[in-house]
């Protein structure tokens, strides 16, 4: 984010400027990404990955991405290559942030970092999964990056003894972030306003966020109504496209893959 003569910058902006965003080279920063895990998750089962993994993701022409303040490492990315046919694309299988840079634009500064060395590679495609019932993840993802959904994986990583799974199955929604479609850098630029209708929507309870932090068990018949409608309308054709963050009024919107 560049500042201009004259203006008068926001206290996020003063402190995007001090963080700098770099590939991770050294043994040393992938030991400090494996610290910054456990530091955002704790031990918590699935969420951390040894400096094995970043070190074969470096080696193998993925990505190591750290977001600096100072010497202090306060995020990172890490991204893995994959392949769709005979095309290759990223899948970005970690992005965390320390708590106290939080909200400040330091996840959509590592997000555009990645997006910029990967176009500079000639990939055009950047994969990861997230928590349908995560909804700041998917405003973030949908509105703020302008990625889409045309996938629903059930039970992706089977249940798993993570408190941060609350024992529930580990349905994942498959973010694509097509790099240099029209769409993309609309979003990226800030051009688009945020969506309110769609030809299908799939409401989400105003309760959710108060039922995931009491472990309710309505929190696992949610999980259940999302997976039916997510796969009725990917069966369709339809795509998840934004997220509705009218309060009490949130909603998945989705429309016709062959629309974009």
């Amino acid at each position: 984010m560049k500042g201009h003569e004259g203006t008068t910058r926001s206290p996020n902006q003063a402190m995007n400027q001090a963080i700098v965003i770099r590939k991770c080279e050294r043994l040393e920063e992938y030991h400090r990404c494996v610290d910054l895990q456990r530091e955002i998750w704790g031990e918590a089962e699935l969420e951390v990955e040894p400096a094995t993994m970043f070190v074969v993701a470096a080696h193998t022409g993925g990505q190591v991405l750290g977001a600096f303040d100072g010497d202090k490492l306060v995020g990172y990315t890490l991204a893995v290559v994959g392949l769709r046919g005979a095309t290759p694309y990223f899948h970005s299988h970690m992005t965390g942030v320390q708590s106290e840079y939080r909200d400040r634009g330091v996840g959509r500064m590592l997000k555009l970092f990645q997006r910029d060395e990967a176009l500079g590679r000639g990939i055009r495609l950047i994969e990861w999964t997230f928590d349908p019932l995560e909804l700041r993840n998917a405003h973030f993802n949908l509105n703020r990056l302008g990625a889409l959904c045309r996938k629903y994986e059930p039970n992706l990583y089977g249940v798993t003894t993570s408190p941060l799974h609350r024992g529930l199955q580990t349905d994942r929604l498959v973010a694509e972030w097509h790099l240099d479609s029209a769409r993309v850098v609309a979003a990226i630029e800030d051009l688009v306003k945020e969506a309110v209708e769609a030809p299908a929507v799939i409401e989400m309870p105003a309760e959710l966020e108060r039922w995931q932090h009491e472990d309710s068990p309505e929190v696992g018949k949610v999980q259940a109504h999302v997976r039916e409608e997510f796969t009725k309308w990917f069966a369709k054709g339809y795509a998840a496209v934004g997220l509705r963050t009218s309060p009490g009024k949130r909603a998945y919107l989705l429309a016709p893959w062959s629309d974009f």
